[in-house]
This record gives structure tokens, sequence and C-alpha cells, in this order.
């Protein structure tokens, strides 16, 4: 716990219950998850409090939102030393048509879009969608 401690004192973002709580359900997950289904995990959570707690944490490059196509927004952690910046830390995002679960794909960057003059990027969203490892295993 002190690690998150320190890594959200090094943000500038005191370490309230709820923030030390939160990052270290998403530090569990390896998929992405949304504000209803972390709702869920806290039992005794204000919707308020933990929307709040989000919103800081993307804020500071903690989380990233990651819209899959579903229509309901979900977070990850973002990775160590990362900006959140268009054309250095996007990554590619997969969203398994079976399961419904959608993960980072960290290691399989997102290249450089050259668009036309006049045109500014704000964000970049790629979602792969598929039958991921773990469902594609189980239909073997």
């Amino acid at each position: 716990m002190e690690k998150i401690v320190q890594l959200l004192e090094s943000k500038g973002i005191r370490p309230t219950a709820m923030r030390l709580m939160t990052y270290k359900r998403l530090a569990e997950l390896e998929v992405a998850i949304s504000l209803g289904d972390l709702e869920k995990d806290f039992k005794i959570s204000e919707r308020s409090t933990l929307y709040r707690t989000m919103k800081t944490f993307e804020e500071n490059a903690i989380v990233h939102q990651i819209e899959d196509g579903t229509g309901v927004l979900k977070y990850a952690l973002c990775e160590e030393n990362c900006e959140c910046e268009v054309g250095n830390d996007l990554h590619l995002h997969f969203h398994c048509s079976n399961c419904d679960e959608t993960v980072c794909l960290t290691e399989h960057k997102i290249p450089q879009i050259n668009l036309p003059e006049g045109y500014i990027t704000e964000d970049i969203n790629l979602v792969v969608k598929g039958v991921c490892e773990k469902c594609s295993r189980q239909s073997e």
C-alpha cells in the first residue's frame, strides 16, 4: 500500500482511503472496468466519490478511458511513466465479443497518424473486436 501512496503523492494526489482502494482494485484487474462495475466492488461507496476519484486519476495520467463500442466507458491503469499523449503512449485495446471484456494491448502502440492540414488530433482510440485468447482456448 505504501507504493500506491508514494505514486499518488508523486502525482500531487492526496491518498484518501477511496483513492487507495480504487487504485488497488484497478491494479488487481487484467481488464478494463466500467464505473458501474467498479462501484459494485465497493459496497459502501458513493458513486459521486468514485466518479471524482476516477476523474482525478484520469487528469493525472493514472488511468485512461476506453470507448470500446459498447456504449459504456471503461477505465484501465496507465503504464508507468505514461502521460497519455497522442503519438506517444497510445496503444491498442481489444474487446471480446464473447466474454465482453476489454483489455489493453500495451505492447501494440498506435502508429503516428498524419492528418490533412487543418485537422487537429485530440484523441485516438483504436479498438480491435473479436474473440480473446481466453475464450478462443475454451472453444477448442
